[in-house]
């Protein structure tokens, strides 16, 4: 199983959504073998590798996996390497720098299994990675709102 996150950059992690994002795992994932694919830029990100990894210590079936939209203008890719179980690079030399990310977070949609987000407002990144999730019919499960 393959689970991917998208959130947008300005977010505030709290106890009460970490308790909403580890539950949500607990749920829809179990004790299957999963394979957490993140985007590590932006607030959201963060927050989800932080519960990805506290969900991995108690499920030992978990890669957390690090989906890079650059390549060679990865800086830092060794300090991944360190975090990360697999770092992933989508083949897209053709697209253009300016539109990496965005290629990036539609690829980790089509890959995904399950679509995981906090989502509050209908612009930016991750507003658009939601509708693209939608529009392939991804499980979508949004923690902005998930009871």
């Amino acid at each position: 199983m393959i689970v991917t996150f998208c959130g947008h950059s300005h977010f505030t992690g709290t106890e009460k959504y970490e308790e909403k994002l580890l539950s949500l795992l607990e749920n829809v994932v179990g004790n299957s073998t999963v394979e957490f694919f993140l985007g590590g830029y932006g607030a959201f990100d963060d927050f989800a590798y932080s519960c990805c990894k506290k969900y991995r210590m108690t499920h030992p079936n978990t890669k957390l996996v690090f989906i890079t939209p650059y390549l060679s203008h990865e800086s830092n890719l060794k300090d991944k390497t360190a975090q990360y179980d697999a770092i992933i690079y989508p083949e897209m030399e053709s697209v253009p720098l300016k539109y990496a990310i965005w290629h990036r977070n539609r690829w980790m949609v089509e890959k995904a299994d399950i679509v995981i987000g906090f989502i509050t407002h209908q612009s930016g990144g991750a507003y658009q990675t939601y509708r693209r999730a939608v529009s392939k019919n991804k499980p979508f499960f949004n923690i902005a709102n998930h009871t």
